[in-house]
């Protein structure tokens, strides 16, 4: 595993404090977010600490591939089977508050355009 960056990510992936994670393997974690905003919400981190989307390199490609793939196995796992939204926050202006590269993976409900 990558050194983690000291955010709340990186401190749920080296088990500092608890979460309820539904999905994890080399690259990947997934937990329920603690602050739902649809009836599943989870949350996808990957273990390499990148801070932002914007941030993330060439050598990220496959990474990044994994987590998609990722997000599309663990909604079928919590049973998102009439959909879901997965959403990357990125940067002040698009709502990211925590700077570690993160996926929101959202169902349960009809979701609209734009959220709310």
């Amino acid at each position: 595993m990558s050194e983690t960056t000291d955010t709340i990510f990186g401190k749920i992936i080296r088990r500092e404090i608890p979460a309820d994670v539904v999905y994890e393997d080399d690259l990947a974690l997934a937990f329920k977010d603690i602050n739902p905003q649809a009836p599943v919400h989870i949350i996808l981190i990957p273990k390499k600490p990148i801070p932002k989307l914007a941030d993330a390199e060439a050598s990220d490609s496959n990474l990044l591939g994994h987590l998609l793939f990722t997000a599309k196995r663990v909604a079928e796992q919590v049973g998102l089977t009439n959909g879901y939204r997965v959403v990357i926050n990125t940067d002040s202006d698009g709502g990211q508050t925590v700077y570690h590269l993160h996926l929101h993976i959202l169902g349960g409900r009809q979701m609209s355009w734009p959220p709310g």
